[in-house]
């Protein structure tokens, strides 16, 4: 699967969505010195530079960040959403369905929907992670950050929280 409108033969743009004449002032900057909405117990942490809600469900954009030792999902799928790895920093182990790929900066991982994929890094690499449309990833990284400070869930639990996060672990 791939975004729609690429799939039509000539070449359109998306529909509009902006409907004025002159344009509007509604850009916004992000400053990389904005404090991480989450640190991981590992020394990760998680930054949300735009989020589903902020883009109008378009996407999702985020800053990951590693610990020091290695981290990451095994083998996984969504079925509602496309997810982006752009690598900044670093290097960062990318699955892409068929195995495993060293990933160092400027790499870049698309998987559509349906798409299996995991990732893993450590030693402070960096990435960024773009799902399209824009879901609600933030429960998701807050849910796991909290569980990784102690936090529990029983097993019944997680399976809902999976689900309902549209992530969906393969053996």
């Amino acid at each position: 699967m791939s975004f729609p409108f690429y799939d039509d033969p000539a070449g359109q743009y998306p529909p509009d969505t902006y409907h004025g004449d002159t344009g509007e002032a509604s850009a916004w900057i992000r400053p990389s010195a904005t404090t991480p909405e989450i640190e991981y117990a590992n020394g990760g942490s998680c930054e949300y530079l735009l989020t589903g809600p902020r883009s109008a469900g378009k996407l999702g954009i985020y800053r990951w960040s590693f610990g020091e030792e290695e981290s990451g999902p095994d083998a996984h799928f969504h079925k509602s959403i496309a997810e982006l790895f752009y690598v900044l920093e670093g290097e960062v182990r990318l699955y892409d369905g068929r195995g495993w790929q060293e990933a160092g900066a400027g790499d870049f991982l698309y998987v559509p929907e349906g798409g299996l994929h995991g990732f893993r890094g450590g030693n402070h690499a960096r990435m960024l992670l773009m799902f399209t449309p824009g879901a609600p990833r933030e429960d998701y990284f807050e849910t796991l950050a909290s569980l990784g400070r102690g936090g529990t869930m029983s097993p019944e639990e997680r399976v809902e929280f999976m689900l309902r996060h549209d992530t969906h672990w393969v053996d």
